[in-house]
């Protein structure tokens, strides 16, 4: 009988220790044969030392530094470095492992044995509400995600083989302004070299806050769009999902008062996509007819974003 493969999660954290805490417990109560390794990374705060002591026989906490580029990417690839699982999970700081995950998906990665990564779904909480997000996909390729961002896939529902993570498609690119949409960009990456494995369950608690942490980032938020179009040449032969990311540039451009800019980007998304919802949202804001929060806060009660 094959012994059941070692698993490292990494978590990175940034002041929020109750919400750390519970998300570690989460992952250590899983139901999985083998061994358990968490790399708790702090980035730009300082670690907790005793996150240490909820280690158990089989469930390890480990607890580090982010010594590379500040922010999230920098953060998941010192925590990708230092587990030595034979796989390697992501796990953002306010969201939890819901039971079943990981035995799941390690089952599904075992029944696919050429398979590098595989995510599930997700149970958003917005508000003090939920909505369970799933893709009604076993396989998903690069030219989905070229398509649709699929929020889905969200980065805490990532379970990927070390060796691909390590010397395939690589760790999480650390040059995307401000580490925003690095998750996604780490997808298309990924479905570059093989499609991606997927569990049509909501498997992962995902938490977003009235205040994320980018609400108010607009410029970064353009910006590393902007490098993302320009790193995926792809996007090109995919003219509804260029406009879905064109769409999201010209609304961050509304919200960050540029109404010239936002205009620009409205009208190019339109070119390519009349019915391009983003473009007609970023002009109601450049015109100042609803604010950009707004917009935010309803499309969060429905689990979706901009």
């Amino acid at each position: 009988m094959t012994a059941a493969p070692s698993v490292g999660v990494v978590v990175p954290t940034r002041d929020r220790p109750q919400l750390l805490r519970a998300a570690v417990r989460a992952i250590l109560d899983q139901e999985h044969p083998g061994a358990i390794e968490v790399v708790v990374v702090h980035d730009r705060s300082e670690p907790d030392p005793s996150l240490a002591e909820l280690s158990r026989p089989g469930r390890r906490v480990r607890v580090v530094r982010n010594d590379r580029t500040p922010g999230l990417a920098g953060a998941r690839n010192t925590g990708a470095l230092a587990v030595d699982g034979e796989l390697v999970a992501f796990c953002d700081d306010d969201d939890e492992w819901l039971p079943g995950k990981l035995a799941a998906q390690v089952a599904a990665l075992a029944a696919t044995p050429r398979a590098q990564f595989v995510s599930c779904g997700i149970r958003v909480n917005y508000d003090g509400r939920h909505v369970d997000r799933v893709l009604d996909l076993d396989r998903v390729t690069l030219a989905d995600l070229l398509r649709d961002r699929l929020t889905e896939l969200h980065p805490s529902t990532f379970l990927m083989r070390a060796t691909a993570l390590r010397d395939g498609f690589g760790l999480v690119d650390e040059d995307i302004p401000g580490s925003y949409a690095e998750d996604y960009e780490f997808l298309l990456r990924v479905a570059r070299d093989a499609p991606l494995v997927n569990l049509p369950t909501p498997y992962v608690l995902v938490r977003w806050h009235p205040r994320s942490y980018f609400a108010q980032r607009w410029d970064t938020i353009a910006a590393a769009l902007q490098w993302l179009l320009d790193r995926y040449p792809e996007f090109a032969a995919q003219p509804a999902g260029r406009a879905r990311v064109t769409g999201q540039i010209a609304f961050a451009r509304a919200a960050a008062g540029q109404r010239r800019d936002a205009v620009h980007w409205a009208r190019q998304t339109l070119r390519r996509n009349p019915r391009e919802p983003r473009a007609y949202l970023a002009l109601a804001v450049a015109g100042r007819m609803v604010r950009p929060d707004a917009v935010l806060r309803a499309l969060h009660r429905r689990g979706r974003g901009i």
